[in-house]
């Protein structure tokens, strides 16, 4: 198919981990398209913002943490199934790794989709559970790729 005959969303997230071994997710409330579940911190990418800028602002909006933004870990495209009425549409997704350098737990977002953030440990079984988005588990395997072995 033609990049003309669908829509696609570019958004960013963010791979948050602290030195207890704990992620940092939100709680997306769900849509007509997805349950809700856990998820990266992160979101849509706004018309003319860089995706570092748009990954530091959806953590902030959805966590409450101000973040230092660092590489790109991994790139995603997540093809949404088609629904009569609408053009085919598809998510370009990029995770970063980022590190926390202020703020405090606590979503800001008004009217948006995450319920609440939290921190859950990476050997948690909810990691794995069918409430957590996939993209935690490829967020973490990508950040694991990139640190040096020791």
């Amino acid at each position: 198919m033609h990049f003309t005959e669908y829509d696609t969303r570019v958004a960013a997230y963010a791979v948050v981990v602290d030195d207890d071994g704990r992620i940092l997710l939100s709680w997306f409330k769900g849509n007509h398209r997805n349950e809700p579940g856990w998820t990266l911190p992160g979101g849509g990418v706004d018309y003319g913002e860089q995706m570092p800028s748009a990954v530091a602002r959806e953590v902030k909006e959805e966590t409450g943490y101000d973040v230092e933004v660092g590489a790109p870990l991994t790139t995603d495209v997540h093809v949404v199934p088609f629904e009569p009425g609408r053009r085919p549409y598809q998510s370009t997704r990029v995770v970063f790794a980022a590190r926390i350098v202020g703020g405090e737990l606590g979503t800001l977002e008004v009217d948006g989709t995450t319920a609440f953030a939290g921190w859950v440990g990476v050997d948690d079984p909810v990691i794995g559970a069918d409430t957590t988005s996939p993209i935690v588990r490829m967020g973490l395997e990508a950040l694991k790729l990139a640190q040096p072995t020791q």
